[in-house]
């Protein structure tokens, strides 16, 4: 009998996030997934009068094939895999992962070029463009080793979390958009010597509650390119392919990062933002407002929905937030206003909204933690 909570999972996933409709084909990308959770999407969707198809990946196998792979094959590869994604309506990406720091020893530029012949152009091409998607990790042993807890209370975390009422979370976060929408000068204040302003000026401003990534909750948008100035510190742990980085520390100047440290290899840091020109500017700026989700655990997917979080992301920006900032990068570096993470101000055209983690303006107060577990 599978798990009343994986049902209740595949059904959101289905039939909220992707919004699945009778006739579409939508694309479920499982990495290191049991096979349980697998047929109950497949079954939500065809229920929904859809047209499943399973792609089943697995991590130990994807890091060889990164690992070895010449241009050639990797041109190929995106080929057929983009001409697939093309006949999708939908895609669904959930991916567990017994080992997060598996592809950790591929090459930099190994990796890099990966994202350059295959991420790029099946994904960030054409998927991000062109389905309805929902990306989503799996709880794993390893997960819950990195929120520092059990087995069973991370699955029960985990389920909490990805379950909540999206509904709710999005009426809310409609006055979020609208304030951001609006204002043109945001000035941050937080942990360490951050103080840093930027501009959001005529960029559409995205919610994020239950459609594109499961755990979710944020509002999205993009500082003007040339309009970032001052520093920002993050207070939390990441990982990027496989290497993790804390405490990294970016100074602006005119929309580029023009120094960028951490605690440890700084140079590994630097080549990251190297990678290419759009790298060391900014494609997106996000305000996080998950309740459930408190303290970090080194995944992106949930990190950077902490509540009274924000992120600040070098590399690529989104096409329905656009500032023109092209990359083969888009890595969410978060910071965490709360009082027990140091706190920290986010300013709207010299209003705060929000303070110590907490919106305090009325418009916005629904989105917190109170408001959104209730």
């Amino acid at each position: 009998m599978i798990d009343p909570r994986i049902t209740k999972l595949a059904n959101l996933l289905i039939n909220f996030s992707t919004n699945l409709q009778k006739g579409e084909h939508i694309l479920i990308e499982a990495f290191d997934l049991p096979e349980e959770m697998v047929i109950a999407c497949v079954e939500a969707a065809q229920r929904a009068g859809g047209y499943p198809h399973v792609t089943l990946r697995n991590n130990r196998v994807m890091r060889s094939l990164n690992k070895g792979a010449g241009d050639d094959q990797l041109t190929t590869w995106a080929d057929y895999d983009r001409h697939r994604m093309k006949q999708m309506d939908a895609y669904l990406g959930i991916r567990g992962s017994q080992n997060v720091s598996e592809q950790s020893d591929v090459p930099d530029d190994q990796m890099k070029k990966v994202g350059r012949l295959y991420a790029k152009p099946v994904h960030f091409e054409e998927r991000v463009n062109n389905t309805k998607w929902c990306v989503m990790r799996w709880p794993t042993g390893s997960m819950a080793q990195l929120a520092q807890m059990s087995t069973e209370a991370f699955e029960d975390f985990y389920f909490d979390v990805c379950t909540l009422d999206y509904a709710k979370m999005a009426a809310a976060a409609e006055h979020l958009k609208a304030r951001m929408n609006k204002t043109d000068k945001v000035h941050l204040k937080g942990p360490g010597d951050t103080d840093l302003t930027f501009s959001i000026k005529d960029i559409p401003t995205v919610p994020c509650c239950g459609n594109m990534n499961i755990p979710d909750g944020e509002c999205f948008t993009a500082p003007v390119r040339d309009s970032v100035n001052g520093v920002i510190h993050f207070n939390t742990p990441t990982l990027y392919n496989g290497v993790s980085f804390q405490n990294i520390r970016l100074t602006f100047r005119d929309g580029k990062v023009v120094e960028a440290t951490c605690d440890g290899d700084d140079e590994k840091l630097n080549s990251i933002l190297d990678t290419d020109e759009g790298a060391r500017y900014v494609g997106e700026f996000a305000i996080g407002f998950n309740p459930f989700i408190l303290e970090p655990m080194k995944d992106i997917l949930f990190d950077e929905k902490i509540a009274g979080s924000l992120h600040f992301t070098p590399g690529r920006c989104y096409e329905d937030a656009s500032n023109g900032n092209q990359s083969e990068i888009h890595w969410d570096l978060i910071m965490i206003q709360r009082p027990d993470y140091g706190g920290g101000t986010i300013s709207f055209d010299d209003e705060v909204v929000r303070k110590d983690g907490l919106f305090v303006v009325d418009d916005l107060k629904g989105l917190n933690p109170d408001q959104l577990k209730g």
